[in-house]
């Protein structure tokens, strides 16, 4: 949505707003109780910028993103975009990763593991479970992050972020875990926990909460 068409009421609270120029498609926004000091819009990609999918907040030496990935889309058919938006994202956030310790926060739609969705071997190269998308997030860890809910929780099965509409599937448990906060690696001993709130209805995604020190 575009921020004039809610009315979002919540006191002491900074919103930041990263709207689709496409109305009712993508976007991302941040509610923020910390004023920051610097606001960044987008990744220097600027096909997929106006799309509002990214939005980095400075304060002090950390550089909080969150982010929407691009869906690869039924068929892949998508696929081409939203590789070289991977490698774009990729390299925006180790460039940020020189100076900063970076905490990453957002819809990255992609289950990494074979554990992270219910039904692995009937997802395969679909959207979210392709081979290269999941190449592209081993990538990103690669370069110098960690996925925190998995850096606690190894074997954790059963947890899930999103669920489809269809066919009772969060009635059945059979979802995806395709919602991530990532972290700078040396940052991680910063972070206490990593909480997936399964119990909180109200979208076909659930919220997931991190618990850190202040990372200033």
């Amino acid at each position: 949505m575009q921020p004039d068409q809610a009315e979002i009421a919540l006191d002491g609270y900074q919103m930041i707003w990263n709207s689709a120029q496409k109305n009712g498609y993508s976007g991302t926004a941040v509610f923020t109780k910390r004023k920051p000091d610097a606001i960044r819009l987008g990744i220097g990609f600027p096909e997929l910028d106006a799309e509002g999918r990214c939005i980095t907040l400075f304060f002090g030496k950390v550089a909080f993103v969150t982010v929407y990935t691009p869906n690869a889309q039924d068929g892949l058919k998508r696929l081409p975009t939203r590789m070289q938006w991977d490698d774009a994202f990729r390299a925006y956030v180790c460039d940020l990763a020189k100076d900063h310790s970076v905490l990453i926060c957002g819809d990255m739609n992609v289950a990494h593991q074979e554990i992270d969705l219910k039904n692995p071997s009937a997802n395969h190269q679909n959207a979210g479970f392709s081979d290269e998308e999941r190449e592209k997030f081993t990538e990103l860890l690669e370069a110098g992050f960690s996925d925190t809910f998995r850096y606690f929780y190894p074997d954790q099965r059963d947890a899930y972020s999103w669920w489809s509409y269809r066919f009772r599937a969060r009635e059945r448990n059979a979802g995806w875990r395709i919602d991530f906060f990532l972290i700078d690696t040396p940052s991680i001993g910063f972070v206490h926990d990593q909480v997936i709130r399964s119990d909180v209805f109200g979208s076909d995604h659930c919220p997931i909460v991190l618990l850190t020190e202040d990372l200033q």
